[in-house]
């Protein structure tokens, strides 16, 4: 399989096959659905907020990235099941000494097990650390790092509760024939894959895997685009008798196929991350995930497995809330996952399952700056040359991957993008003054500008300190592809 650029997901030639789920099949049934929640955001939800609003949705379960305290304390006692990461960083030092893992394991497991009432089932050792286009730069610290974690675990008395996984990328394994029966792990990292798999299968560890098939279209405007959903409108594949009309369903038993191959046909999987984006590229979009997660959660709450596993799904959609602070290196669609805008409020109408209500509840006791956005003047032109290097600063410092083609804020004219630029960059530096004095072309303004889906949002609030003192943040660029940059420009000049 061939990775993608950024190292996030993967796709076949053939099939397609995408990456990006984790399943956690636990023998049992389904406690709910999961949430992957991420914390690369500008101005994040207080912790608290966000696990009060897993719960007023019903959601049982959460997927961490990391093991921050402030987290795991807010979780505590939530009677909500968590898997808490291990970033790649930290690979290399844990698998160098058992002393790390001890460490590791004593501030990030036990003291949270024992003493907040976490209910943590789940390490995640690495995030897809055998990715392709990692260039094997994890390959001889992931599998040290899990043995070393799993002899912590064993060694803190919670072997029992707490298991290791791997959150992999689909092109751990292919298909030779593209199609689901001809899977196996990939040629390269064969014998790695097989040591995996047998430490998880002797030590009651989940496969986990992720797919993306959202990055089918991304990745390919010829996708069949009703292969990526589960209307069963796509023209089906038939594979031995075994019926696929979906991108999923076919990924998931090449899989199943290559345990099945190597002798651990019966081993658990884990879907930990599954979604679809709702803005910065053409599919990309409120409709389209809807109707994936929709469809998706349907399969979930009526137990529905693949051809080759027929068991309900235990699944983690990804995500919970956007992140404006993620790296966009894969694309600009990548702060757009949340299932939540940045702020706690729903998207689109979404049964999770937990009730027979298609609502999901908005976060609450949100607070935002004032009403006031940042715009390009009036009395400004588009002429002026400083236009364009304030639109790349403001871009490059804010988050303007809802401008472009296909776009929710796509129809905007050259004033609106630049306006948009402007605000975003206000916005995200806390409605400071300072940060809208583009020379001669910003100013302040009480007058929503927002067109249509083309929404200019009001920030939240930083957290503060129990004293009311603002919490120092450090604001760090963030990146800017260059063909957005690009983009604008272009956009800006074909429509003065």
């Amino acid at each position: 399989m061939e990775a993608l650029k950024g190292g996030d997901y993967t796709y076949n030639g053939g099939l397609m096959f995408i990456v990006g789920l984790m399943l956690l099949s636990c023998g049992g049934g389904v406690k709910g659905i999961g949430v992957n929640w991420g914390n690369q955001a500008t101005h994040p939800l207080p912790a608290s907020t966000v696990v009060r609003l897993l719960r007023d949705n019903g959601i049982q379960k959460v997927k961490l990235f990391d093991a921050e305290s402030a987290t795991l304390n807010a979780l505590s006692n939530s009677q909500i099941e968590v898997m808490v990461g291990i970033p790649n960083e930290m690979l290399s030092s844990l698998a160098a000494s058992v002393q790390a893992a001890e460490n590791w394991v004593a501030k990030n497991l036990s003291s949270h097990v024992s003493a907040n009432d976490v209910d943590i089932k789940f390490v995640a050792v690495g995030n897809e650390p055998l990715l392709s286009t990692y260039n094997g730069t994890f390959l001889n610290t992931t599998l040290p790092a899990l043995l070393n974690i799993q002899s912590a675990i064993i060694k803190a008395g919670l072997d029992t509760q707490v298991k290791v996984t791997i959150p992999l990328n689909a092109d751990v394994y292919e298909s030779a024939s593209n199609l689901p029966s001809g899977g196996d792990f990939r040629s390269d990292i064969h014998d790695l894959m097989l040591e995996i798999v047998k430490f998880l299968s002797d030590n009651g560890g989940p496969f986990t895997i992720n797919v993306y098939p959202f990055i089918s279209l991304h990745d390919d405007p010829n996708f069949p685009i009703d292969y990526a959903f589960f209307d069963g409108n796509s023209s089906p594949i038939n594979d031995g008798g075994r019926v696929y009309d979906n991108v999923f369903d076919a990924n998931f038993d090449t899989l199943v196929w290559a345990l099945q191959k190597n002798g651990y046909g019966n081993l658990s999987i884990i879907v930990g991350e599954i979604g679809w984006p709702t803005d910065g590229d053409i599919n990309a979009n409120v409709k389209y995930a809807q109707r994936f997660n929709q469809g998706f959660m349907s399969r979930v709450t009526a137990g529905q497995g693949t051809p080759m596993r027929s068991g309900p799904l235990d699944a983690y959609l990804f995500s919970l809330i956007d992140e404006d602070a993620k790296s966009i290196q894969p694309g600009n669609f990548e702060r757009h996952w949340g299932v939540f805008y940045f702020d706690g409020q729903p998207k689109y109408e979404l049964n999770l399952g937990a009730t027979n209500s298609n609502s999901i509840v908005a976060a609450r006791d949100v607070h935002y700056l004032a009403q006031r956005w940042c715009v390009m003047s009036s009395a400004a032109s588009l002429d002026d040359p400083e236009v364009a290097p304030s639109v790349s600063y403001a871009c490059a410092n804010a988050d303007c991957t809802s401008l472009g083609y296909g776009t929710s804020c796509g129809n905007l004219d050259a004033r609106g993008n630049i306006s948009y630029a402007f605000n975003s960059y206000y916005q995200i530096h806390d409605q400071l003054d300072s940060a809208c004095k583009f020379p001669n072309l910003s100013v302040l303004t009480n007058q929503n500008p927002s067109v249509g889906d083309c929404q200019f949002r009001i920030m939240i609030q930083s957290q503060t300190t129990s004293t009311g003192a603002r919490v120092t943040r450090t604001f760090r660029p963030l990146e800017l592809p260059m063909d957005l940059v690009v983009f604008v420009f272009m956009f800006l000049f074909s429509v003065m």
